[in-house]
């Protein structure tokens, strides 16, 4: 069987949704029985994600081959419930970088490099190999920002040589599109979206279904206007209106017989039928009434939720799971600097210190740490949270507040974290990075290996510094337990404190492998603690 390409544009405004969209039409495929893959193609000229700042582009997710990627790609992880690859991002730096390097050693025999056919030839050489590499049977493509974008034009000038390539009958096209409601009449209106097709069609590309999104309910007479103006079938007009509930889009789409349609149009029979059980259990939770325990989430960037997506999301999942409804007090850590906002976080039932690099807001989490230890409030800090819990045990157990990281006090007379000797000779940025999976074995009667019930894990990193070594001794004298390690015992992954009821620290970001239906076992662990410390009952690990 020929590889099946849906591809998703969006238009009107951006984040209108097409990553989750893209993500829910994946599980519709995966419960038929189909091998599926996602990929992003972003329009921006940086070379991947890892760089750029949260603010202007949320979190940087990580996958198993250590590729930085966009946040969209952990909507498809956990939606589809797969293991993407490198191949299954991709951004226009990392496309023009190729083009000239190939031009840069004579490839193109002195030919004259133009966006066509040089660019779009690298761009469908890419959307290629995810096929190649992941065995996928239908592969489904987001094109990263708005039909009219300037930056995408070579994206969609790529996708749509791809129908000629490929076959009509390997393609389909889907437009998510939004419906502005205008209050003053009290009306959606239709005509953004008409003028968005509009604009798709004068680049040759005509949509085969339009994903309608709107904050309010679209009845019949507007799907048939959509369906008489932009020349689409009628029940290719899905009308999606926003849910509180991330995880209820799938079931959305399964309900608009979304599924069937792309089956139909690719001339495919499902394999299997699909089945919801789960995820219709998993909606049931979410609507159900609940005990109310809060969390904490102290981090520096607080203002955009979404540069902490995936810790967010793993917080939901092991709520789910341990049968509470979870409230999150975004604590900004400058703010505690300025003797701010501490109610909110001495109101928390536990504390979460997640992941970030630069040395504004340190002290402010290192603060919030001091608290959730003395206090003997539950704990989980990721990566950055896991090193700064580190640093303020060693203040406490050294009597000495110039313990730190040289990440951000290279002069510290107490480097507890520190570079490896080997890294600190490499100047490129990145380089110094260890990224992706890496083993750890766990140390057996430790509170990571009761959470797991495994000896060894595999987990996936996105750091520069490690534990120093050097500190190992002394902390363990006064307390300190150091539960998961690399395979060699070089390197600390777990640390935890041991006269508390759950202070427990990650090098890695276990964030990036939950799922809705199977959260993750640190995570639900640390909300059975913070569910014991609130004093509500839950449902306890089987």
């Amino acid at each position: 069987m020929k590889t099946k390409y849906i591809f998703f544009t969006g238009g009107v405004v951006s984040s209108v949704g097409k990553g989750v969209t893209a993500a829910a039409v994946g599980r519709l495929l995966k419960e038929r029985g189909f091998k599926v893959a996602v990929q992003k193609l972003d329009p921006y000229i940086n070379v991947d994600p890892g760089t750029m700042s949260p603010y202007q582009h949320g979190e940087v997710f990580v996958l198993d081959d250590g590729a930085e990627t966009d946040l969209d790609l952990g909507h498809y992880e956990r939606f589809i419930d797969v293991r993407l690859s490198r191949v299954c991002n991709f951004t226009t730096g990392q496309v023009y970088a190729e083009v000239i390097q190939k031009e840069r050693r004579g490839d193109y025999l002195g030919g004259t490099i133009q966006v066509i056919p040089h660019i779009t030839n690298e761009i469908k050489r890419r959307i290629g190999m995810v096929a190649k590499e992941t065995g996928a049977e239908i592969v489904l493509v987001e094109v990263g920002g708005t039909v009219g974008d300037i930056e995408s034009l070579p994206f969609l000038e790529a996708i749509r040589q791809l129908r000629s390539d490929l076959g009509r009958e390997n393609t389909l096209y889907i437009h998510v599109t939004w419906l502005p409601y205008i209050g003053a009449t009290e009306e959606l209106k239709t005509k953004p979206t008409q003028h968005s097709v509009s604009e798709l069609r004068s680049i040759g590309i005509a949509p085969d279904m339009i994903v309608a999104r709107s904050d309010y309910p679209v009845d019949n007479s507007l799907r048939e206007k959509i369906a008489l103006f932009c020349d689409v079938e009628l029940r290719a007009v899905i009308p999606m209106v926003t849910t509180p509930i991330l995880y209820e889009v799938p079931l959305l789409l399964e309900k608009a017989r979304v599924g069937e349609y792309i089956l139909e149009r690719f001339k495919m029979e499902p394999r299997q039928d699909p089945d919801w059980a789960a995820w219709k259990d998993l909606m049931l939770e979410v609507k159900r009434e609940k005990p109310l325990v809060k969390v904490a989430l102290v981090g520096k960037y607080v203002e955009l939720h979404d540069a902490y997506m995936s810790v967010r999301e793993a917080l939901k999942h092991a709520a789910l799971h341990t049968g509470v409804e979870l409230e999150i007090n975004w604590v900004h850590s400058t703010d505690l600097e300025k003797g701010k906002h501490w109610e909110d976080l001495r109101d928390a039932d536990g504390v979460i210190v997640p992941g970030g690099f630069g040395s504004r807001g340190i002290e402010g989490k290192i603060l919030a740490t001091h608290h959730a230890r003395t206090e003997k409030v539950p704990f989980l800090g990721l990566c950055l949270g896991m090193q700064l819990m580190v640093v303020e045990f060693g203040r406490s157990a050294l009597h000495d507040d110039d313990v730190h990281s040289t990440e951000f006090e290279r002069s510290t007379k107490n480097p507890v974290i520190d570079l490896l000797p080997e890294q600190r000779e490499i100047n490129d940025m990145g380089g110094t990075m260890r990224l992706g999976l890496y083993q750890c074995h766990l140390v057996p009667g430790t509170r990571a290996a009761r959470a797991y019930k495994v000896d060894m894990v595999e987990e996936r990193h996105r750091h520069r510094f490690e534990f120093n070594n050097d500190y190992r001794q002394v902390f363990e004298e006064n307390g300190m337990v150091f539960s998961g390690l690399s395979p060699d015992g070089r390197l600390v992954e777990i640390a935890e404190i041991a006269d508390h009821p759950f202070m427990v620290g990650t090098q890695f970001h276990p964030e990036f492998l939950s799922r809705p239906n199977h959260p993750h076992p640190l995570f639900k662990a640390f909300l059975e603690a913070v569910c014991e410390h609130a004093g509500v009952n839950y449902k306890k690990a089987d």
